[in-house]
């Protein structure tokens, strides 16, 4: 099973427009913003096009064209971003009905739904209290 790396390139993308920003660049393109992520200017167009859905970042087009973050960095948590590119639960239960003849099959989605809905609302606290600015700083730091 493959991760999910949504949360990862949109934030990183932020992190970029925030270390822009620093340095006097307001605006970036999404060539130079796939090229930091090294992917697909593509996928980073998708993200931040859910972005900017979300009010986090900010385009414009014509001339001087490219990417602004909406906000400063220190106003964007990194719960805003999973929510704008992400909103699926982090985990999922069967595709199909297990066997309730069985008493496993008759019980462990009441089990998994309690544990999962506490170990998503740990994630989501965690989450909320860290900014891109927050991600910024530690990136720096590394």
């Amino acid at each position: 099973m493959a991760a999910n790396s949504r949360l990862t390139i949109a934030t990183h993308a932020l992190a970029w427009l925030a270390l822009a920003q620093r340095r006097g660049q307001e605006i970036l393109t999404s060539d130079q913003v796939a090229a930091s992520v090294n992917t697909n200017p593509v996928i980073i167009r998708r993200s931040l096009g859910d972005l900017r859905r979300a009010g986090l970042v900010e385009v414009r087009h014509g001339a001087n064209a490219g990417w602004s973050l909406a906000r400063g960095p220190e106003r964007i948590t990194l719960l805003e971003v999973y929510d704008a590119v992400d909103p699926q639960p982090p985990f999922g239960l069967h595709h199909t009905e297990p066997n309730l003849e069985c008493p496993v099959g008759r019980g462990i989605q009441p089990a998994l739904k309690g544990i999962y809905g506490r170990v998503q609302q740990v994630m989501r606290r965690e989450l909320a209290e860290t900014s891109i600015a927050d991600v910024l700083r530690d990136t720096l730091e590394s």
